[in-house]
């Protein structure tokens, strides 16, 4: 369970986030949506712990993480919209580089678990300058997920990427959610917001739920 209670953060002059609250069950994809600039890259980056907001609480079963950086690491796992990896560096090393845990742990990962599922092993001597946007985005998940988190939040997860590689990534995200964990995820793009069970509409720093039946013309409407 996800408890996100009265955030606010502002930047210089502006309020960017104005008491924003939800919650999110296991089992469950929440959405955000709104306006490029609205705030909703700030919303993800605070609920990651990379951010600190001004003021407002967020607990992961029950645990409060706000000033507490090991709580974030342990249940959250986060895919910004730009990849962190480095080009120049094998898929494998920019693995190496970014995942939390020992070597023996994460060659059992690339068997098995999530970067087995998302398929990385066919890629690992690949250069990440010449892996496909797809491959780019597998590739930041399995990293990101390493600590085993309940949590995934991800910035945009379709951004950028062809329609197969888009296909791909909404798969694994609707598998992610029927093994009972959570999901919350920014976008633009209806296909990643009919996966989710709740939908929000960020604007001028306040966070409002909407009908996940919303149709487009409204939902733009609204931003």
């Amino acid at each position: 369970m996800l408890e996100v209670t009265g955030i606010y953060k502002k930047f210089r002059n502006r309020q960017i986030l104005k008491g924003v609250s939800f919650q999110a069950e296991p089992g469950m994809c929440v959405g955000i949506a709104g306006g490029n600039g609205c705030g909703k890259t700030t919303l993800l980056s605070i609920l990651a712990g990379v951010s600190r907001p001004d003021a407002g609480s967020i607990r992961f079963d029950g645990e409060e993480a706000v000033g507490r950086r090991k709580i974030f690491e342990k249940k959250a796992a986060y895919v910004p919209q730009e990849n962190p990896l480095i080009p120049e560096l094998s898929a494998r090393d920019n693995f190496a580089l970014w995942y939390k845990g020992d070597k023996r742990r994460m060659e059992e990962d690339l068997r098995q678990g999530v970067a087995g599922t998302l398929g990385l092993p066919a890629f690992l001597s690949t250069p990440a300058g010449k892996l496909s946007g797809g491959q780019k985005k597998r590739l930041s998940i399995a990293a990101a997920l390493s600590n085993h988190a309940s949590v995934l939040i991800m910035d945009e997860p379709g951004a950028a990427l062809d329609l197969a590689a888009k296909e791909e990534i909404l798969h694994y995200i609707d598998r992610f959610v029927k093994s009972g964990k959570t999901v919350i995820l920014t976008s633009h793009e209806l296909p990643e917001l009919s996966l989710c069970k709740k939908l929000y509409i960020l604007r001028d720093g306040v966070l409002t739920q909407a009908d996940s039946s919303i149709t487009p013309e409204e939902l733009i409407r609204r931003f």
